[in-house]
């Protein structure tokens, strides 16, 4: 029975056509469906090199950078130095530091006469190798509608330190925040402990000297 049926509705279908194309003066058969499957325009696209534009990977980073830095025996004072940088991967970086500072031995004068450097003041000045990780990625939101990212890290290393005629191998330790104010500047907090020997109070001993600094820094 379905068959009868679709047979009859394509003897209906090709009288219809049979009478349209009468009726428009056309002659011929009814068109296949392979004919009406054809594509009627073949678009002919001219292919054009494209050159992939370059961003800048703002893998290295240099700044300055400022704090306390805190002698053992001796006291704090004002510190300063440069920072560079290198991005290895979005986590892994290592950077060189090279930071000065004076020293004071005020207190001892007050007890020992002549203190116990020849002059009041020495300078003390250090350059330091580091590898640090970001551990604490992040985002530092002010108001409801505004935010920037950060970077806790953690950071190790290797350098030397001068101080009052002795040059001792110091060996630094600490942690840190970046602050990413844009693509091509930041923010940074550091916190770092040098120890290294001195043998200027009669007696050769290890010293924990705690710095504390912040700075800017600008990537390329």
């Amino acid at each position: 029975m379905q068959a009868k049926n679709s047979i009859t509705l394509q003897a209906v279908a090709a009288s219809l056509f049979t009478l349209c194309t009468a009726a428009l003066g056309q002659t011929g058969p009814a068109p296949s469906a392979a004919s009406t499957a054809e594509q009627v325009i073949v678009p002919q696209v001219e292919r054009r090199d494209v050159k992939r534009p370059k961003y800048p990977s703002n893998d290295f980073a240099i700044g300055l950078y400022a704090g306390t830095y805190a002698t053992q025996n001796f006291g704090a004072s004002t510190v300063s130095g440069l920072r560079v940088a290198y991005h290895v991967t979005e986590d892994i970086f290592v950077d060189a530091t090279l930071g000065r500072t004076k020293v004071s031995d005020e207190n001892f004068r007050q007890v020992l006469p002549g203190g116990i450097f020849v002059n009041r003041t020495e300078r003390l000045s250090y350059y330091a190798v580091s590898a640090g990780y970001n551990v604490l990625p992040g985002e530092v939101f002010f108001g409801r509608n505004y935010a920037k990212a950060t970077q806790g890290y953690i950071l190790a290393g290797v350098g030397s330190t001068d101080f009052a005629g002795q040059k001792r191998q110091t060996f630094h330790a600490g942690f840190g925040l970046r602050l990413i104010v844009a693509d091509w500047f930041s923010l940074q907090a550091d916190v770092r402990d040098h120890i290294f020997t001195l043998d200027l109070l009669g007696r050769r001993q290890s010293t924990q000297n705690l710095e504390v600094t912040a700075g800017l820094t600008v990537f390329f």
